[in-house]
């Protein structure tokens, strides 16, 4: 028996175990990228986008200046969208900074909202390009605590 969600998205995406603010990094990334596109087009590039963003070392990508936004910019191993890439930086910046305001794990700042609803709104407030659809894939491949695709889909909005 085939579920709705295999229908809609027939190779749900894995769930890891984050090693590091890194893998957080990496997952969010692809949900904004991911934003408008594909996830074959995503999915393709994807190895252009570890190599691009160096391995998703987030103290490395927060560190990037405008000249390496140029240079990924201009490279066609990656989907080139200025504006996600400047949000990548952003977020890697952010991701950082909330960690290290909740205690040296961002999973204090994830579980500290109570519900998925306050968890999306913030996520929203706090990183560019987090829309629902992005926040709920970030937090289920990450391992967070989610409803099934089902009952995040048909959630009053």
């Amino acid at each position: 028996m085939t579920t709705q969600q295999e229908r809609q998205h027939p190779e749900a995406p894995e769930q890891i175990e984050p090693q590091s603010l890194n893998d957080y990094l990496e997952v969010m990334t692809k949900a904004v990228f991911q934003s408008g596109m594909s996830w074959k087009v995503v999915n393709t590039k994807w190895p252009g986008f570890q190599t691009g963003f160096q391995g998703f070392d987030v103290a490395a990508v927060a560190a990037m200046d405008e000249s390496a936004i140029d240079t990924l910019v201009a490279d066609t191993a990656i989907i080139r969208n200025r504006r996600k890439i400047v949000a990548t930086v952003h977020n890697a910046q952010k991701l950082i900074e909330l960690e290290e305001e909740h205690g040296g794990d961002i999973r204090n700042y994830l579980r500290s909202h109570g519900d998925l609803e306050a968890t999306i709104k913030d996520v929203r407030k706090q990183f560019k390009y987090m829309g629902d659809v992005g926040t709920y894939y970030w937090l289920y491949v990450t391992g967070e605590d989610v409803p099934s695709w089902d009952e995040f889909c048909s959630r009053s909005h």
